[in-house]
């Protein structure tokens, strides 16, 4: 599993989205009173950025996932490594880039399944928007990331801005395996989980 080149630390700067188009006018007969409504329910401001520390452990609930973490670097081709074919029951995460939690997109990568059976990112399929994502890290802060959207992407159409890049808050990346399996090839794409930073403690 080579997800795609080298992921950024460095934050992107997102061009400001244009502003809301005023409503047209209403017609002379068309005009009524406003209704009444009610005043919006305040949302809760986003979490502050943790600083930087290394995460020890994944937690999905909804997937029943529970696994230890250790830190992946870049191969000769400076393409994101992946946990040996092995090694279907940790999760690694990409030392050169922002830890859970910090600003900035950390990424974590799992296989989906091993010559011995599924593997600790095997129910990646069953996550979806709202699912909830928990990194426990060595100062001992958790960083819970909401799920926003679930993309698979074959390998040689890997979106790598898309993945990788910054949004200007703390987000999360989850890859593993996805697409068509072949036996000679391998699986033909990466599928990604989106999520961003919810909760802290």
């Amino acid at each position: 599993m080579h997800p795609g080149r080298r992921p950024s630390r460095h934050d992107g700067h997102p061009r400001a989205p244009p502003g809301r188009l005023p409503a047209p006018a209403p017609r002379a007969s068309d005009a009524r009173p406003a209704p009444h409504r009610t005043a919006p329910r305040r949302t809760a401001p986003p979490p502050r950025p943790l600083s930087r520390s290394r995460p020890t452990r994944v937690v999905i609930p909804d997937t029943g996932v529970g696994a230890p973490v250790f830190g992946l670097g870049l191969d000769r081709d400076r393409r994101l490594t992946a946990p040996p074919d092995d090694d279907g029951h940790r999760v690694g995460w990409y030392e050169g880039g922002p830890s859970p939690g910090e600003q900035g997109t950390a990424v974590v990568v799992g296989h989906l399944d091993t010559r011995t059976g599924p593997a600790v990112f095997a129910g990646h399929g069953e996550l979806g928007p709202g699912h909830l994502v928990e990194l426990r890290r060595a100062d001992g802060r958790r960083a819970v990331h909401t799920v926003d959207r679930v993309r698979t992407y074959e390998k040689a159409h890997f979106p790598n801005g898309e993945v990788y890049g910054a949004r200007g808050r703390p987000e999360l990346r989850l890859i593993t395996c996805g697409g068509i399996y072949d036996r000679r090839t391998g699986y033909a794409g990466n599928t990604v989980v989106f999520a961003h930073l919810t909760r802290t403690r």
